[in-house]
């Protein structure tokens, strides 16, 4: 199980470990939808498009990993070679994210803390720099919206 929290309440990046150990560090991107982590040694890139709803995992030599599709939707999907791997929005209330089988929940991405935005992801079945993209995938949207809620309510939308 992956958890993702912010180091302070200041920063934009993200701690993620994976019981208790570091794995990962998310460092979105200041000017674009996406960001940068590094696992294993391994850098990674998430480039998402203007709207935040594509988003594909690029490894160091440029080739894609994985890409996310209908981000924000209520139903989306992830595809990683011959695999994909189906989401839905658990509730319209929240922004918690379900991974399916068929129409049952095998797996999810939910906050922990709204205040910290701190999240947990159970994921099984994913390897992990598909896990750490995904998980990357729903803070991003969750960033997104938060952004927009806020401008929203200061009357800048």
């Amino acid at each position: 199980m992956l958890t993702a929290e912010k180091p302070t309440m200041w920063r934009s990046r993200y701690d993620i470990t994976n019981d208790g150990g570091r794995v990962a560090r998310w460092e979105p991107s200041w000017w674009r939808s996406g960001g940068a982590f590094e696992l294993d040694g391994q850098r990674y890139q998430v480039h998402g498009n203007a709207l935040g709803s594509r988003f594909e995992l690029i490894d160091r030599t440029g080739r894609q990993l994985a890409s996310a599709r209908r981000v924000g939707r209520k139903r989306w999907t992830v595809r990683s070679g011959d695999r994909t791997y189906e989401f839905r929005r658990a509730s319209m209330w929240r922004g918690d994210q379900e991974l399916l089988l068929g129409d049952q929940a095998v797996g999810s991405v939910r906050r922990s803390s709204v205040w910290r935005g701190s999240a947990v992801a159970d994921l099984p079945g994913m390897p992990e720099p598909v896990q750490v993209f995904v998980l990357c995938v729903v803070l991003a949207m969750w960033d997104a919206e938060t952004v927009a809620a806020v401008a929203a309510s200061s009357g800048h939308a």
